[in-house]
């Protein structure tokens, strides 16, 4: 059984239901194909922290142009997505981490993303629960939160609206040259194959530097006003980038529910997706070292997730190097929410031969896909 369209999005997740969206917006035939449910995988566990990031020029530029999507998007989007506008704020511990801030702002200034320091007044006026002795932050008050699997569902609701069709639990087995073949025996013929598999991709395309990266997240009871703004020690920057140890750092989400969503944990080579309860303990605890009147507040679940993180931070996105009309969108580790919508746009832009907005150079496959392999 055959049949064809223009584009295949392997992946129902954040990233591939945003692709979906912007190809069929422009009037191609597009099919995706998952494995499980829509959002069903890293976007599932993700935490929804839309957030402009200065590690470097190019994930500055991605988050950046992503975030001034999702205010777009947001506009119409439905209230079950329960898309916040709550900043963010950077907390710094002592004076070494204000320099940081004061870093952070001149970079953020300097590119025109609105961003204000915080002395300790200042930072206590807007989170009076943070712990004593803390020395101020950065507030950028322009980042967001999101409802993940709520997100990628309205954006391939969309996808439909403009003729895509989407079937979940339909897992797709190999990729060839201008066709997938599905579990059931289908064979698809397709000008363009996306892969959106996150830490699935490489099963599709082996020469693909994914690793994935697990995490933790708790969601507590109903607190309203324990936590204003989606909190964040600067710290977590040195432990994000920790490869060779288990890390952990104080992220706070407030949810418009009024839970509060707690983070973040990051482990490599994690064995499987059990809730760890030795890192999980240490996360909460770092957790109340900056909040401690969540000892108060009760946890109502915790749950694990994978991110799929390449060697240099930066996702995979535009055409494979040794397979014609294979495209790759994968690899944003723990920014695929927030990257999702510029990465379609990016992605679009390529397929149909125009420029994009951004400088795609950064992630391009072929500056970690450095020999042809055959895919499995």
């Amino acid at each position: 059984m055959m049949s064809q369209v223009d584009v295949a999005i392997i992946g129902a997740g954040i990233v591939g239901a945003a692709c979906a969206r912007a190809l069929a917006g422009e009037g191609l035939r597009v099919a995706v194909y998952d494995k499980d449910t829509i959002g069903g995988g890293t976007t599932g566990a993700g935490m929804g922290h839309v957030v402009v990031m200065d590690d470097s020029e190019a994930q500055f530029a991605l988050t950046a142009y992503s975030r001034s999507l999702w205010h777009d998007l947001a506009a119409a989007a439905p209230p079950q997505m329960e898309f916040s506008g709550c900043g963010t704020v950077w907390v710094a511990a002592d004076d070494e981490e204000m320099e940081e801030v004061s870093r952070k702002l001149a970079f953020y200034s300097e590119r025109g993303v609105a961003a204000t320091q915080l002395d300790a007044h200042t930072l206590y006026e807007h989170e009076p629960h943070l712990r004593p002795g803390l020395a101020g932050g950065l507030l950028v008050p322009d980042d967001a939160v999101v409802y993940p699997p709520v997100a990628a569902a309205y954006l391939l609701d969309q996808a439909r609206e403009l003729g895509a069709e989407v079937h979940t639990k339909t897992a797709v087995t190999r990729v060839a040259d201008g066709r997938i073949e599905l579990a059931n025996g289908t064979e698809v013929q397709a000008e363009h194959v996306v892969n959106a598999a996150g830490c699935d991709a490489p099963g599709l395309a082996s020469d693909l530097p994914i690793r994935k990266r697990k995490g933790h997240l708790v969601i507590t009871e109903t607190h309203p006003g324990l936590v204003n703004h989606q909190l964040v020690e600067l710290g977590y920057l040195k432990s994000a980038h920790a490869v060779a140890t288990d890390s952990v750092a104080f992220n706070l989400q407030p949810r418009p529910s009024g839970q509060i969503l707690i983070g973040s944990s990051r482990q490599f080579d994690a064995p499987d997706g059990k809730v760890e309860p030795a890192i999980l303990g240490r996360m909460l605890e770092r957790a109340r070292l900056y909040m401690p009147a969540l000892e108060n507040v009760s946890v109502l679940r915790c749950w694990t997730g994978f991110r799929p993180a390449t060697p240099d931070k930066l996702p995979l996105v535009g055409p494979h190097p040794h397979h014609a009309g294979l495209w790759i969108a994968t690899g944003h580790e723990g920014l695929g929410i927030t990257t999702s919508l510029g990465t379609a746009g990016m992605l679009t832009d390529l397929v149909l031969g125009r420029t994009p907005d951004i400088d795609v150079a950064p992630y391009l496959p072929e500056r970690l896909v450095e020999r042809e392999t055959d895919h499995v």
